[in-house]
């Protein structure tokens, strides 16, 4: 049975989520404050995106920055998660290093016990790791779901051959999502040059604020802010669809 690729929009507003869902989104990587990387979104957040048929995984990150943790932050983590859960959300989305940018396995293993009965995704924190193919069998024990990544570059076109191999490396044990610069004109030569049966992408533009006084009083980046396409996504599924075939996915 043909596999459909799966497009995965991340989104840290009410208006991109509902672009999101209207473009043809497959799925939702809901959040707040995507210029810090992505966190942790609302629990109102959480709550209104529950009104969309359409899967909903939430970041679970308290703070900007890097990614060790202290004690305080990890329960803090582990409580996010447990909204996530009791509002009903498909899955969340998380990392956690050590010092020396290896995983904190301890750590993970805690996150992912009280995820347990949800879908976990690692985040990009697998970009910063030593060896992002070691660290691929540790998120295979620590039995997460998928992994995104950029190939340990900026971008994923500038990691696609470390994408590549990962996904070699996963032998189907886990998917393998590559995220970070993904458009509707460079998708077709990552897709085509590591197989992947997932990507993620947040297809936004900027938006000017309708008032100068918000951007002057730095309420606001004076470029505006960045908001999902309904546009970008459905120009990002149709190239998808269009090249499924031709691809053969299985």
């Amino acid at each position: 049975m043909m596999h459909r690729i799966t497009l995965e929009i991340c989104v840290d507003s009410l208006a991109s989520l509902e672009a999101a869902v209207a473009g043809g989104a497959d799925r939702i990587e809901l959040c707040a404050a995507l210029s810090e990387g992505g966190l942790t979104p609302s629990y109102g957040f959480m709550r209104a995106a529950q009104n969309y048929d359409i899967p909903i995984h939430a970041m679970i990150r308290p703070r900007g920055g890097d990614f060790c943790y202290a004690q305080t932050e990890i329960d803090l983590m582990c409580a996010d998660i447990a909204t996530a859960k009791k509002t009903g959300l498909a899955g969340v989305v998380l990392g956690a290093a050590k010092a020396d940018d290896t995983l904190d396995l301890d750590v993970l293993s805690a996150l992912r016990s009280a995820a347990n009965g949800m879908e976990c995704t690692l985040h990009r924190v697998i970009d910063l790791t030593p060896d992002p193919v070691a660290a691929l069998e540790q998120a295979i024990n620590l039995r997460m779901d998928r992994i995104l990544t950029s190939g340990g570059a900026l971008t994923a076109l500038e990691g696609i051959e470390l994408i590549a191999q990962m996904v070699k490396g996963a032998n189907g044990r886990i998917e393998i999502m590559p995220g970070s610069g993904i458009s509707s004109t460079n998708l077709e030569q990552i897709l085509a040059a590591t197989n992947v049966k997932d990507f993620h992408a947040s297809c936004a533009d900027w938006q000017r604020s309708s008032s100068g006084k918000v951007e002057a009083m730095a309420f606001t980046s004076e470029l505006g802010t960045r908001q999902t396409q309904v546009a970008f996504v459905s120009d990002m599924r149709n190239v998808a669809d269009s090249i499924q075939t031709e691809l053969a996915y299985v």
